[in-house]
């Protein structure tokens, strides 16, 4: 007979307005028979989100459920780290932690940019220097994502920051097509 073992798994929902939470559980029961299911979701820069879990389920969530806008008011969710506790009652023995970093606002940037270049139009030494400057950009969001998912929070918030800036001073230098970091980094 299996044990009560909780997970949960934060998945992808790429949407800057959703926030999906999937229960990985095993539990001693089929259907399952816990009591007082809850997820705790700490949103940076608001309070502390206490929800009722749907077990078995992927839950999605946004601005209006996790109560940082009015009922059925959505906006795009704050990038940062998130910390999720799942648990069922008794709570103070039966949870699981999970600690990430959404990064969808910074990614949703990413693309717009990615997709207003004109690959076409620039010449091979502009054209390699966008992907030197995009690259590196990619490599500083993937590097926060890792540092969250391993509880390296000041580093995943400063790989954060640092792919922030490097997408804002892209964007503002008309997408980078100046071949200066191409000059310096292949010649």
């Amino acid at each position: 007979m299996p044990t009560l073992n909780l997970d949960i798994l934060v998945v992808p929902t790429y949407n800057t307005l959703t926030l999906g939470v999937i229960d990985a559980s095993t539990y001693p029961t089929d259907p399952p028979v816990v009591t007082s299911p809850t997820i705790e979701i700490n949103i940076p820069g608001f309070d502390t989100a206490i929800l009722a879990f749907d077990v078995n389920n992927f839950n999605i969530f946004t601005s209006s459920s996790l109560g940082i806008t009015a009922p059925g008011v959505n906006q795009p969710l704050p990038d940062g780290v998130y910390h999720l506790k799942y648990s069922v009652a008794p709570a103070y023995e039966n949870f699981v932690e999970k600690t990430i970093i959404r990064v969808d606002r910074l990614q949703e940037r990413f693309d717009e940019a990615f997709m207003k270049l004109e690959m076409m139009e620039c010449d091979r030494a502009i054209r390699t220097q966008s992907k030197v400057e995009l690259s590196s950009i990619y490599f500083f969001i993937q590097g926060a994502i890792a540092a969250a998912n391993n509880c390296a929070i000041v580093e995943a918030n400063k790989l954060y920051n640092q792919a922030s800036i490097m997408l804002t001073n892209f964007s503002k230098n008309n997408c980078g097509c100046s071949g200066n970091n191409y000059a310096i980094n292949f010649y």
